[in-house]
Parts: structure tokens; sequence; C-alpha cells
């Protein structure tokens, strides 16, 4: 395998990044509120669900005194 010089190296790099497709303002921004939406959706989801189990545990717990 040929060794790549670090100007060479850079110059593969530069060539790499002007191909990607960068993201709108506008797409960026809807993206991070769904990522808001749907974390706070999992959250309240998780939080029902440690609720109903705390609640089981006590009851299961309470039976036992």
């Amino acid at each position: 395998m040929a060794k790549t010089t670090p100007v060479e190296f850079m110059r593969q790099v530069r060539a790499e990044t002007a191909k990607v497709v960068w993201p709108t303002r506008r797409e960026t921004v809807m993206t991070a509120v769904m990522v808001v939406i749907m974390t706070s959706l999992l959250a309240i989801f998780f939080l029902g669900v440690d609720t109903f189990f705390d609640s089981l545990v006590k009851f299961l717990l309470s039976l036992a005194q």
C-alpha cells in the first residue's frame, strides 16, 4: 500500500468534503424539532411505565406485611 503524504491527504479530504450534501437550515431545524418531540414522548411513556411498576411493587410489598 502506497503511503499518502499529508498534503495529498488534505487534498483528498477537501475533495470528499465537497461531495457531501449538507442539509439546509430548514431541514436541520425540522430534524431538531422532531428529535425533541420524540424524546419528550418517550420520556412521558417511560415515566408512565416506571410509575406503573413502582405502584405494582409497592402493592406487592404491602401484601407481604
